[in-house]
């Protein structure tokens, strides 16, 4: 990756809530959660005792309560084992961190230690503003990490950039009830499931639609949606030399299916339809089908409790009966310590701590089988297992897991790009939806337009 693109990606890029549906919903809130203590990064450590000593500021993006107050607890349980040491948190909406990073880097206004995603990480290597931490995943162990997380962190010099806090993947989540009282078995095929949701939408004549085609241009969701049917044909969105994909057979088929089912089983705001408004839905018991993560679960358990016991989820669909059910797509939640940072050793051995076993088992059942774990083994303690809603939805874990496996993030199937970063953030592929939909353009003219609009946007990371 070039140290010049970052210039060119800000100014193109500005990626708005694209990890919502991996990370749960959140109510935009720019909150601060700061001990006392003042913010002078003018001390230093302690290099005769080895004791730690000085100041940092985390930035993270768990607006949710339950993970916002865990990390919160980490950082006062680290203070007081080293207590010349300071750390302020601070949190903010993905949308609004991704501007205060951008905004502040030339100032030099970042924290020491942050939370990311992968697209954003890329652009974070490109600007040279955070450092390798290769040192700390040896000292956590490599081995226990999954490679397609690590490789995500990767940048072309060979050293990587991130240190995976969590992961989650996507599945096609649906209402046992729905399917039962139609008398229709949980698809296998992108067609399958056009049919039943078909036939519930008919069925329950607006009181509950098939699915929710969303192709609002405020954030990303019909471009995951597109990504999903293409990666199960084995197909990407960004070719492996960096070009788009949008005039592939697999992909016109894929756009001509949903344009399908947005017309015939969706509501007829979903053309407005951003992640939020798309899951609520699904929260409030108004959608059979879903593509989402295991935040599902928190979230109908907060607005449909009575609902709880008809959610699961299934892998994603195939294009052909018999084809394997592969993972399409993993978000990456890492934790990054910026280059800017005066006390780095600070912001490795507080990531180190976050580790330790009971600790992490308790950061992640702050969202149970939604947050998914970044170590290997981890969730199989007694601790995790014994967790009520771990054992109500076993299944639905192993179905993650499974989706988990070879799946990556959007656009970074080839390796870690900042092409993926375009693709997820400009809407073109948004756009194109609508163009379909409202002005009734041919989709291959519209395929066409998006695909060479979006080429030309990766021409300015060269």
């Amino acid at each position: 990756m070039k140290k010049n693109r970052l210039l060119s990606a800000i100014l193109a890029a500005i990626l708005l809530l694209s990890l919502l549906a991996g990370c749960g919903g959140n109510n935009g809130d720019n909150n601060s959660q700061a001990n006392t203590g003042n913010t002078n990064q003018s001390d230093t450590g302690d290099t005769e005792t080895g004791e730690l000593e000085g100041d940092i500021v985390f930035w993270h993006s768990f607006t949710q309560g339950p993970r916002m107050e865990k990390i919160q607890a980490a950082a006062d349980e680290f203070m007081e084992l080293h207590p010349k040491v300071n750390i302020t948190i601070e949190t903010f909406s993905w949308a609004d961190f991704y501007t205060k990073w951008t905004t502040g880097l030339a100032s030099g206004n970042v924290p020491d230690i942050s939370s990311t995603i992968a697209t954003q990480l890329v652009e974070m290597i490109d600007a040279d503003a955070v450092i390798p931490v290769d040192d700390l995943i040896d000292e956590v162990g490599r081995d226990k990490f999954y490679e397609n997380a690590l490789r995500e962190m990767t940048a072309e010099d060979g050293q990587c950039y991130g240190v995976p806090l969590y992961l989650n993947t996507e599945a096609m989540w649906y209402r046992k009830d729905l399917l039962e009282k139609y008398n229709l078995e949980v698809p296998e095929t992108w067609e399958e499931m056009y049919e039943a949701a078909k036939i519930i939408t008919e069925g329950e004549n607006g009181a509950v639609y098939g699915a929710a085609m969303p192709m609002g241009t405020n954030d990303m969701l019909a471009t995951r949606w597109l990504h999903l049917y293409v990666r199960s044909a084995g197909e990407t969105l960004i070719t492996e030399d960096g070009k788009a994909n949008l005039t592939s057979p697999t992909a016109i088929d894929g756009i001509k299916y949903w344009v399908k089912v947005f017309e015939d089983c969706s509501p007829a705001d979903a053309i407005n339809y951003n992640t939020l408004d798309e899951a609520t839905l699904y929260y409030q018991g108004k959608l059979a089908f879903d593509f989402n993560t295991g935040f599902h679960i928190s979230g109908v358990e907060t607005n449909r409790p009575d609902l709880m016991e008809y959610i699961d989820c299934a892998p994603i669909p195939r294009v052909n009966a018999g084809d394997p059910a592969v993972g399409c797509e993993t978000n990456t939640t890492p934790l990054v310590v910026w280059k800017n940072s005066e006390h780095p050793e600070i912001c490795k051995e507080f990531i180190k701590f976050m580790y330790e076993e009971d600790r992490y088992v308790d950061f992640l059942l702050s969202v149970p089988v939604g947050m998914m774990s970044g170590i290997k083994g981890v969730t199989d303690s007694e601790i995790y297992q014994s967790n009520q809603t771990v054992q109500d939805f076993k299944h639905a874990d192993e179905v993650l897991n499974q989706m988990l496996e070879g799946s990556t993030s959007i656009g970074m199937e080839n390796g870690p790009r900042a092409e993926a970063g375009l693709l997820t953030s400009q809407r073109v592929i948004e756009e194109m939806f609508q163009d379909i939909v409202m002005n009734g353009t041919a989709v291959e003219d519209a395929a066409k337009a998006a695909e060479d609009k979006l080429n030309d946007l990766f021409s300015t990371l060269g």
